[in-house]
């Protein structure tokens, strides 16, 4: 493909041209670019959307569902008349129409370890417009073992995050180490969203790609944006690498692509579902908490304790080896994390070596939501 931009670009783009940080090499750089969207969805749709009319060279789309009437109220690529229709076919004819001079490519199927290497080594970006945790870890490993930028975007309800994350990290499992347990997080089908949120979202997700094609301004690696629409506030944190993440970090153990399915759900992964570890649901561990009985250890990371905590002594769990003998072997220790699987780790850690009394938080700080303070924070 030229790299030449044609008259009829010229005048395509000219509020791109005129602007100091494109131009005509900027425009060049996005005409030569390739993305690939993992999603047509709330998310995909208008990512592809925009960055087509952007003019990026060659988009990918990569999907295996069919257009339901239910998907129009967000899920802006499409109209009544595609019901029924594979989803990348109808958005490639959309696509083609808002923007002619484009190269859309079509993968009409599901996203698994077995051909992610292929079909993404074959782009510049990735950006993920997924909707489970399976697909979300399985984009964030394969990008990172590929070397590719991996956007990120994430929308329930009415609240949404944004981030990219790096070959070098951090990565997606820098900020969320393991999965939550099976159905501890609704799907947008079970708890809804507002659809006007998908399209904010996903048009973050396509202005961080055209930023990484430019080389211009400051893009979310390294941070996580969050949006509550009901509020219209956003938040930024700040996601350090972990030089202990197994994918990332400075003594990588994951080198391939693995089961997401099987780690993800059921038992795998989840070390209480296949040990017995001592546990206390949140609403009795309030009632120690009252009563002052426990003690409480917070094993997350720092960013993760600056967003909200239960109190309690703080050690991520990385540092536990170095510390543990120097905790209280008599005390009625309570672990907590995010979900309760890291947590659950430290138990059996600390229980092979001889403390006398300590349990996890079942369901972690997710669980003390729903069950004892549903204004607490969740990320």
């Amino acid at each position: 493909m030229s790299c030449e931009l044609t008259p009829e670009e010229l005048k395509r783009y000219n509020r791109h041209l005129i602007l100091d940080d494109v131009g005509v090499e900027g425009q060049t750089r996005l005409k030569r670019a390739s993305v690939v969207l993992v999603g047509t969805g709330g998310l995909g749709a208008p990512a592809a959307l925009y960055l087509a009319a952007a003019g990026v060279g060659r988009l990918g789309l990569v999907d295996f569902d069919e257009v339901d009437v239910s998907n129009l109220q967000r899920q802006v690529i499409f109209g009544t008349s595609d019901a029924g229709r594979p989803k990348t076919t109808a958005a490639a004819e959309r696509l083609a129409d808002l923007n002619p001079g484009l190269d859309v490519v079509t993968h009409e199927t599901r996203l698994t370890a077995a051909n992610a290497r292929e079909i993404l080594g074959d782009y510049d970006i990735v950006v993920d417009g997924s909707d489970n945790f399976a697909t979300k870890y399985l984009i964030n490993d394969a990008c990172v073992l590929l070397g590719k930028p991996d956007v990120y975007g994430s929308v329930l309800r009415f609240e949404g995050q944004a981030a990219v994350f790096g070959p070098e990290g951090p990565c997606y499992r820098c900020l969320y180490s393991e999965p939550p347990p099976p159905d501890a997080v609704p799907s947008c089908a079970d708890a809804g969203v507002l659809g006007v949120l998908p399209g904010i979202i996903g048009s973050i997700q396509a202005t961080e790609a055209i930023k990484l094609i430019l080389g211009r301004g400051k893009t979310l690696a390294g941070r996580l944006l969050l949006l509550d629409a009901l509020d219209m506030s956003f938040r930024t944190l700040e996601v350090p690498r972990n030089p202990g993440c197994p994918l990332c970090g400075s003594e990588p153990t994951i080198t391939e692509l693995i089961d997401y399915d099987e780690f993800c759900g059921g038992s795998g992964g989840d070390p209480q579902a296949a040990a017995e570890i001592p546990g206390i649901n949140p609403t009795d561990l309030k009632a120690c908490l009252d009563a002052g009985s426990v003690v409480l250890l917070d094993v997350r990371e720092p960013y993760e304790r600056n967003i909200c905590d239960i109190g309690g002594e703080f050690i991520p769990m990385n540092q536990i080896p170095a510390v543990a003998e120097k905790l209280d072997h008599s005390a009625d220790i309570v672990v907590y994390c995010r979900v309760g699987i890291r947590s659950a780790y430290v138990v059996r850690y600390l229980i092979d070596r001889g403390f006398d009394s300590v349990r996890n938080l079942n369901g972690g700080l997710h669980a003390w939501a729903r069950d004892v303070d549903p204004d607490f924070p969740r990320y």
